[in-house]
This record gives C-alpha cells, structure tokens and sequence, in this order.
C-alpha cells in the first residue's frame, strides 16, 4: 500500500533543502567577507545534497526521479515551508534564517535516526554529521554579532522579530501527523517545536537579544499544503532554467 505519510514528509523536508540550499547559494560572490561567501556557498551545496538522497528515497517509493522532481514541479505542488523561499534581504535576515531554521534541522534529523523506516534513519544520520557544522556556524555568529555592537543587536533583532512567524511555519503539522506517529516514522513536529523553542531560547539568553513572545504569535503556515508567497515561482523559474531547455541533457 502506498505510504502517504511517509512520502509526505520526505517532500516536505527534500523541498525545504533544495529552496534554501538555492537561497543560500545566491551569495555566492556576495557575502560580506570571503569566509562567509564560502561559507554559505558550502552549506548551500549540503542542503541541495541533502534534497538529492530525500528524493531519492522518494524515487525509491515510485516517485519520479529526482531531477524531474525538483525541476519539473510549479510552486502549488511544492511542500516546502514559506520561510525559506523569502527573499535574502540583508545579511541579518539570512542569518538569523540560518540559524532558526537549522537549529530545527539539527533536532529534526537527530529525531529521525531513530525512525522505523530504516532507509531514512541511515540517511539521518548523514545528513545529522553534515548539520553540525551548519549550526557551528550560525551559534558562532549569532553569539559574536548578538552580543557585539548596538547597530548589530538592534539589526539582528529586528530580523529576529520579523523572521519568528514565519519560522514556527516550519513546523505546520501533516495532515498524515498521527499516522507518522504511529506508524514510528517520526516523533511529530509538536515534539520538535518544543525542543527547538527550549533550544532557541537557551542560545538566545547567551546573547543580548530577546526570544520573541512566541505564544501570541501567528504561524505564517499554507507552504506544507502548497500556498506560498509571490517569491516561489520566480526562484523555481530561474533554478529549472537550464533543465527546462533539455531535460535529457547529461553534465
């Protein structure tokens, strides 16, 4: 029988990296100091890795191959959450973006080492060593800059408080939650919220910035079920450029 629940999580999360691994990787030759250009150019080469083996799990249960997936869907079969297709603005947003959404990542595959479908506990774990550095990276500068200037905290913040709704649209529950549950799939995004919202705060309490209210906040959620912002089409337009021209190109 066709496993719905476990294929909808495996887009949800394949579709994640690949938008964000193609946002990150547009400051390739733009980041503020060479390190951080090699910097998010190498983890936007991991994320799109990343949505390479979860697509391929998805192959592996009857769907398309992974390049047909990735380039051949619009914006409403997409399962991706709206956080990570919002444009990079300043640095601040995409750093601030970087760190809450990989400090959820990290948890996320660190939960699914654990799942009952083996193929994706083994890919887990992978993809968990290769997220450590990801979240080294955003700790480092969130403590540096966090605690730094009054320009800097007040810059930071101010993408802090602005990227928080959107962020808690990470965690938009599947329609399949309590099959995934029970099937020891996953834990459930409920479970995750909670240890990326102790984990979050504990960072931030390090910091001179302040966790946003988050109880009174609405989640900016409709990505899991493929209602996106105006910015989705557009990327998936310019990153499927060359694929459209000839699909059956070899590189």
């Amino acid at each position: 029988m066709e496993n719905l629940p476990l294929k909808e999580l495996l887009y949800k999360m394949a579709d994640d990296q690949l938008i964000l691994g193609h946002r990150n990787s547009e400051w390739t030759g733009f980041g503020p100091l060479l390190e951080e250009d090699i910097a998010f150019s190498s983890m936007a080469q991991d994320k799109v890795g990343h949505s390479l083996a979860l697509y391929t799990l998805l192959h592996q249960l009857g769907e398309n191959d992974p390049d047909t997936v990735a380039f051949t869907r619009n914006a409403p079969q997409f399962h991706n959450c709206v956080f990570v297709e919002l444009p990079n603005q300043e640095y601040d947003f995409s750093l601030i973006r970087h760190f809450l959404y990989d400090s959820a990542e990290a948890l996320r595959f660190e939960m699914l080492t654990a799942s009952s479908y083996e193929p994706l506990a083994q890919v887990a774990k992978k993809i968990r060593a290769e997220l450590r550095y990801h979240t080294l990276h955003a700790k480092t500068w969130i403590n540096q800059l966090g605690s730094a200037t009054e320009e800097s905290v007040s810059r930071l913040q101010k993408s802090l408080d602005y990227a928080f709704p959107y962020a808690l649209g990470i965690f938009e529950q599947s329609p399949y939650e309590s099959d995934l549950i029970a099937q020891r799939i996953f834990a459930g995004e409920s479970v995750l919220k909670e240890q990326w919202l102790a984990k979050v705060e504990e960072m931030l309490a390090k910091t001179s910035l302040h966790m946003p209210d988050w109880k009174v906040i609405q989640p900016i959620t409709g990505g899991r079920i493929g209602k996106h912002s105006e910015h989705l089409q557009p990327l998936l337009d310019e990153m499927s450029e060359v694929f459209r021209i000839d699909p059956t190109a070899e590189w």
